[in-house]
């Protein structure tokens, strides 16, 4: 292995008995810098999931076809930046990288509303997508140098719930201004909210910086591996978007970037492991089961979470005949009962100091209201789907916020920035495979369901959503042939992500009952009175892997 790649086989399951930091103050200056993260995530939550709602009305004003790139522009930029966002961390420091993502979230948003071309607004999305790909590791990042993992169960319980309100509004909000050239404050409105998060960072988030010239910090930037991972993710990006939406899954347009993706990912892993000296995703991270169960759980949680997300409008507007903005109310029952499940489950772990009891009540919970929302048809009624709604919640709000706890309880802290960047890299890749996968099941089930000549005339690869807005006026009985077509084709999907959940429960088992530790990373701790920090910070020791220890019970 490569100088400077730290040794897996030093990697344990639990740290040593090692002097605690002490707790952090929790003073008006840390309520600060937690509200600016709160409010950067909040923002970054929102702006993604309230396009969709909007886009129709966009394409009309610019006049625009390649519409598919709006979103998934936003999509391909901040999951792809997401593994290099927790290396620049760790070589430039947290609070100049937070700034920067949060001046590319604002650049990309006033570029997106002044956007006077279809072209022009897709540039917009692109670099407000690369902001939030920041946003989404910074703010874990920095949380992790903030608290122990001890103290962080209520605020991963608090960020969990921004996480709910920011998906659950987001319809919302991109409905409400779905209107002619209104839609534009889509994107004006997150300068003055973004603006905050950056002047509180600015002011309040006093960070040691790492020492060395920029040269020397250069060095230690995995150039290679950061090329080879954006560049296949990026392909793999592109062959999903495309994939039975605009071109046919069997398309060399699809396939070629699938491929080149996915080897361009097994070269990443081969590279990380054999010859990089400074890699973006030690192989540490890895190489100890409970962590590795955690990825794997988080991967699985936030797949079923998109579908749901995405796919559950489908069955109020296709089947009950609601409309864009009001099947997004219709989501709340899952929004509004994972938030504070999330956050009452963060607490638990943070009294008890345990986090596999509740994963596995979350998973068994998740698997049982995904059962029951199989169950429901184009004359179920409404408040019936809610109902299971709330099973469903409540189980994906007991794993949510949790499963990043055995990711980190086996891990030195040193290591908390790249093993949380890679920890929401995974997060957000999943839900782009999530996406294209459901949508897949989904329209295969209306080619084999719907009725013959009526498939016929409407045949296409968007077939599902192409249909939506005809369903209401459709002379009987073709239109409830229809919908029941809608609701055969959506129970397909709830079965795959039942069998989905369960694998997530077998892969729960994995883990081990760690102590959580109730150390910092005293590189990035802050400090009580940041004035008295030397302009180049304290110096930064070397990456000390923990001893063998017994595991706690």
């Amino acid at each position: 292995m490569a100088e400077g790649n730290p040794s897996v086989v030093e990697v344990v399951d639990v740290l040593p008995d090692s002097p605690k930091s002490a707790p952090t103050r929790k003073d008006m200056r840390f309520c600060m810098v937690l509200l600016s993260l709160l409010i950067a995530l909040f923002i970054a939550i929102l702006e993604s999931g309230a396009i969709g709602t909007a886009l129709p009305t966009i394409v009309e004003d610019l006049h625009g076809a390649q519409f598919l790139w709006v979103p998934n522009a936003y999509t391909l930029t901040s999951t792809a930046l997401l593994p290099l966002s927790g290396g620049l961390a760790e070589i430039f420091g947290r609070r100049p990288v937070m700034l920067t993502t949060l001046l590319l979230f604002i650049t990309g948003s006033a570029i997106g509303g002044a956007a006077q071309s279809m072209d022009m607004l897709i540039v917009g999305r692109a670099i407000q997508g690369s902001g939030a790909g920041g946003i989404y590791a910074l703010t874990q990042i920095i949380l992790s140098d903030m608290v122990t993992l001890q103290e962080r169960g209520a605020y991963s319980g608090l960020f969990g719930l921004t996480w709910a309100i920011a998906g659950g509004i987001a319809p919302i909000v991109g409905g409400g201004l779905a209107k002619h050239t209104r839609w534009r404050w889509l994107f004006y409105l997150n300068v003055p909210i973004a603006g905050l998060s950056f002047f509180l960072v600015f002011a309040f988030l006093k960070l040691p910086v790492p020492p060395g010239t920029l040269q020397e910090k250069s060095r230690k930037i995995d150039f290679l591996g950061n090329a080879i991972v954006i560049g296949s993710t990026c392909a793999c990006v592109i062959g999903l978007t495309w994939g039975g939406v605009v071109f046919p899954w069997s398309s060399a347009r699809v396939l070629v970037p699938l491929v080149i993706g996915i080897i361009g990912v097994v070269l990443f892993v081969v590279y990380e492991t054999l010859w990089c000296a400074h890699p973006i995703v030690p192989l540490a991270l890895v190489a100890n089961r409970t962590s590795l169960s955690g990825y794997i759980q988080i991967f699985l949680c936030s797949f079923i979470l998109v579908n749901l997300l995405y796919y559950l409008p489908v069955y109020y507007q296709a089947c009950l005949g609601a409309s864009p903005t009001a099947s997004g109310v219709d989501l709340f029952g899952f929004a509004f009962t994972s938030a504070p499940i999330a956050m009452l489950t963060g607490v638990s772990v943070g009294i008890t100091k345990r986090y596999r009891l509740q994963i596995w009540v979350g998973w068994a919970i998740t698997i049982v209201g995904l059962g029951l929302i199989s169950m429901i048809r184009e004359n179920t009624s409404r408040a019936t789907s809610i109902g299971f709604q709330v099973v469903i919640g409540t189980g994906v709000g007991f794993i949510y916020s949790t499963v990043y706890f055995p990711v980190l309880a086996p891990l030195p802290v040193q290591l908390n920035a790249h093993a949380l960047a890679f920890y929401t890299f995974f997060r957000a890749l999943s839900q782009v495979w999530g996406i294209t996968i459901g949508g897949t099941v989904l329209q295969n089930g209306l080619a084999h369901m719907l009725p013959a000549s009526f498939a016929q005339v409407n045949n296409g690869d968007g077939l599902a959503y192409s249909l939506i807005p005809d369903i209401h006026s459709l002379p009987q009985p073709l239109k409830d042939e229809v919908r029941a077509a809608f609701a055969h084709s959506l129970r397909t999907l709830w079965i795959v992500l039942v069998a989905i959940a369960g694998l997530g429960l077998m892969a729960s088992l994995l883990m081990k009952g760690l102590s959580l530790h109730a150390q910092r990373d005293e590189r990035w701790a802050i400090k009580d009175d940041p004035l008295k920090q030397s302009e180049d910070g304290p110096s930064r020791p070397e990456l000390q892997m923990p001893e063998s220890s017994a595991e706690k019970p």
